[in-house]
């Protein structure tokens, strides 16, 4: 068995398909079945349930994927070790919420990439949970400290949330002067069965019986909803005190939340990686005020 067939092992795994796991590494289809092949008969097990719609590991390649991660982190250690001298190259994947993603880390990106030329940043700014795990990011930005996996986690900073409106939304409206009186007024809020973690659903922290008018499954897509003037929203203070637009509600009320950095444990020794991690932290110690 070789390390090139674990590799690819893995990208199945991941992908959860051969054809998906073939694009991701730059192979054709065939090429992708026949190394799974090679491997499974080398190692005289079957590691995949080949379905009409994917691939789904067996009881024996769950039992491999520990060891090909094994092998990959080795690789990687390998390869940062012969390399230890020379400078930073490769791709890092970020996976980060859309608000902090966007509104914070994209226009900071070019800071780093200029200190280092050879490096490539995939910033991936969505609402949802990455799997450390299966490779979705290298790094992700999180809400919560996760509890369980071999995952490395440090908490970057605290953040706050709060009431705005629209100028507009208010003259016409008028401003609530409690938060029972939210209730009278058109909210802006997220659809519910899309959040992907508890830390998301606060609404009943300023009204019990909060009515979303429009629902928006994104931080950035309630600010844009609020800031047309469709209602009062819960927004990131970050993203929304500096902007003209947009008029603090009831301000003496205030959510926290925090953001996490999370990387996998074999990832931590991995240069490129551990250099991008440091520098999510650099830029928000260096901001801290704004959140």
């Amino acid at each position: 068995m070789n390390w090139d067939d674990a590799r690819i092992f893995l990208a199945v795994a991941r992908s959860g398909q051969i054809l998906g796991a073939a694009r991701a590494l730059g192979l054709n289809h065939a090429t992708v079945a026949r190394r799974l092949n090679t491997l499974e008969a080398a190692l005289g097990s079957t590691l995949f349930r080949r379905k009409t719609n994917g691939t789904e590991l067996t009881a024996e390649g769950e039992r491999f994927l520990g060891f090909a991660e094994t092998m990959e982190s080795a690789s990687l250690a390998a390869t940062e070790a012969a390399g230890a001298d020379s400078a930073v190259e490769g791709t890092v994947r970020v996976g980060a919420p859309d608000g902090f993603g966007v509104a914070f880390l994209a226009p900071r990106l070019p800071e780093l990439v200029a200190r280092h030329p050879g490096l490539r940043v995939e910033l991936v700014p969505v609402p949802r949970a990455f799997s450390l795990s299966r490779r979705e990011a290298d790094i992700a930005v999180t809400l919560e400290r996760p509890r369980e996996g071999r995952l490395v986690a440090r908490k970057l900073t605290d953040y706050r949330l709060g009431l705005y409106a629209a100028q507009g939304y208010l003259t016409r409206h008028g401003t609530p002067q409690s938060l029972a009186e939210l209730s009278q007024h058109r909210l802006v809020g997220y659809v519910e069965d899309l959040l992907y973690t508890a830390s998301l659903d606060y609404t009943a922290e300023f009204l019990k019986d909060w009515r979303s008018t429009i629902a928006v499954s994104s931080s950035m897509g309630q600010t844009e909803a609020v800031r047309a003037g469709a209602g009062i929203g819960i927004l990131h203070d970050f993203m929304a005190r500096n902007d003209a637009h947009l008029v603090p509600v009831l301000p003496d009320h205030r959510l926290i939340r925090s953001y996490w950095t999370v990387l996998h444990e074999d990832l931590r020794g991995v240069r490129r990686v551990a250099l991008v991690s440091d520098f999510l932290t650099e830029i928000v110690n260096r901001e801290r005020a704004i959140f």
